[in-house]
């Protein structure tokens, strides 16, 4: 492969190397109100908000906090009608007390289902609180915690750290001048337990949030700097411990128009390859002991060519089953079929793979949610659990095997693409076409939660629910 990586190509447009801040973590064990710095963040449930008839809280920290601050805590609150409810966050100036700044971050109602995602968000809104304030060193603590099992402090610390590793990341490698600012640059995590269990819990944290970024930062690139030829270099630069092979195609090319075709978010339709690199890398660190992962990534470059497909052409995939395109911009399936097959024959047990596949997905289940779709029950279950754990959005779909008329050519075993009515499930179908019977699969249509349009960069989707299921698949 040393000949691809020597014609690799950034295009006309070179990132800047940026070094990200690392920030440290550390697990205190003493008193919450004794602890000095720039921002003291409170994680608070709307229970914890509740006040007695004197207007004072009735939670012991808040009650503790409040009155070291001489009322200013529930003084504030009431003022802004803060009530505790998720995304809800207010910041207080103080002073006098060694402190710079007190939060108050909403968590919700407190349900164990959205737990996960609430510890993570937490964590993200104090990365925003303290990148707009310029802190260097914050805390941050649950207003009750005394509830949560060993194993819930563990995945708690672990949400939070996430929330604080990915929300105060920004890439600015194509901006012209680097930020000034200062830096989050450290971490004190109160009444989450402490030892060596809590430490590596937050090391396997920060290596798979070293994947997520790898990922975001694949899909926020540009389609003149992230080429098949990159891709190779990536791998070889960035995941140097491992071994891997490419299958490479030449794609046609859709010239999408009218409002709301976004052809310029194309970039977005390699977030499947982009999360198998970010899942590689993260595992790669991690080494989970007793399991043998491939990681496939199926690239093509898709451009108008001399050699690009064209409407109507038949393809014979790899294994013999022939292909008549009715629609080149449906070409990721076609290298994705291919990549399936090649899976297969490596001898593998378990198959999870991943695309941007339909925009038919988006419509189902919105911007957050990823489809999965199998015929396995277990494989299934197994892949929602690690996105539980994750924190991440799949919801099950049916492959209803009847949409499959719609697939059939009259000159070819089959159509790339059926009608617009069930388009995500007739694109897993036509993936299953590719899959030996006797392999477990399971395929994530994921082209609504690759991309936070709010934010305008890239999400990092599904490599934490790859790298909890790989891991839970290990004897680690």
């Amino acid at each position: 492969m040393a000949h691809v990586v020597s014609k690799a190509t950034l295009g006309l447009t070179h990132p800047a190397q940026i070094d990200h801040p690392k920030i440290s973590f550390a697990a205190k064990e003493s008193d919450l109100v004794e602890w000095k710095g720039d921002i003291l963040a409170v994680g608070v449930t709307e229970k914890d908000m509740s006040k007695d008839e004197t207007s004072k809280f009735q939670n012991p920290i808040l009650k503790k906090l409040d009155s070291q601050l001489g009322g200013l805590l529930s003084e504030v609150s009431s003022e802004e009608d803060f009530s505790g409810k998720a995304g809800q966050s207010t910041v207080i100036r103080v002073a006098g007390h060694g402190l710079k700044r007190v939060s108050l971050i909403g968590l919700g109602n407190g349900s164990t289902g959205s737990s996960t995602f609430a510890y993570r968000g937490l964590g993200e809104s104090v990365a925003t609180v303290a990148k707009t304030s310029q802190a260097n060193n914050v805390a941050i603590a649950l207003a009750s915690s005394e509830g949560l099992t060993p194993e819930s402090k563990l995945a708690t610390a672990s949400a939070i750290a996430k929330g604080t590793l990915l929300g105060t990341y920004e890439d600015i490698r194509f901006k012209s001048s680097e930020s000034k600012k200062s830096v989050l640059k450290s971490v004190d995590l109160f009444g989450l337990g402490s030892g060596p269990e809590l430490e590596k819990k937050i090391k396997y944290t920060e290596e798979v949030c070293t994947g997520v970024i790898l990922a975001k930062e694949l899909v926020n690139a540009p389609a003149n700097v992230v080429t098949p030829e990159s891709i190779v270099y990536f791998m070889y630069f960035c995941v140097t411990y491992l071994s891997c092979e490419f299958i490479v195609h030449s794609g046609g090319y859709n010239i999408k128009t009218g409002p709301g075709c976004s052809i310029e978010m194309m970039k977005c339709d390699m977030g499947g390859s982009s999360a198998v690199l970010g899942a590689a890398k993260a595992l790669g660190q991690i080494k989970p002991s007793g399991v043998e992962v491939h990681f496939i990534v199926a690239a093509c470059e898709n451009m108008i060519s001399g050699t690009g497909m064209r409407p109507g052409d038949i393809l014979t995939a790899s294994n013999g089953k022939t292909i008549e395109v009715n629609n080149t911009d449906a070409e990721g399936r076609l290298t994705l079929a291919d990549a399936l097959v090649y899976a297969c024959n490596q001898g593998v047990d378990k198959i999870v793979d991943l695309a941007t596949l339909t925009g038919a997905i988006v419509v189902a289940l919105g911007p957050s949610i990823a489809g999965v779709f199998t015929p396995n029950d277990e494989l299934a279950k197994e892949v929602v659990a690690a996105s539980e754990v994750a924190g991440e959005k799949l919801w099950r779909m049916p492959m209803e095997e009847s949409y499959w008329e719609s697939m059939k050519s009259g000159v070819a075993d089959m159509v790339n693409t059926g009608g617009r009515q069930g388009g995500s499930i007739t694109a897993a179908l036509f993936l299953k076409q590719f899959v030996d019977e006797k392999v477990q699969w399971l395929h994530i249509d994921m082209a609504g939660p690759v991309w936070n349009d709010k934010k305008k960069a890239a999400t990092g989707f599904a490599i934490s629910t790859l790298v909890e299921w790989v891991v839970s698949n290990s004897s680690s």
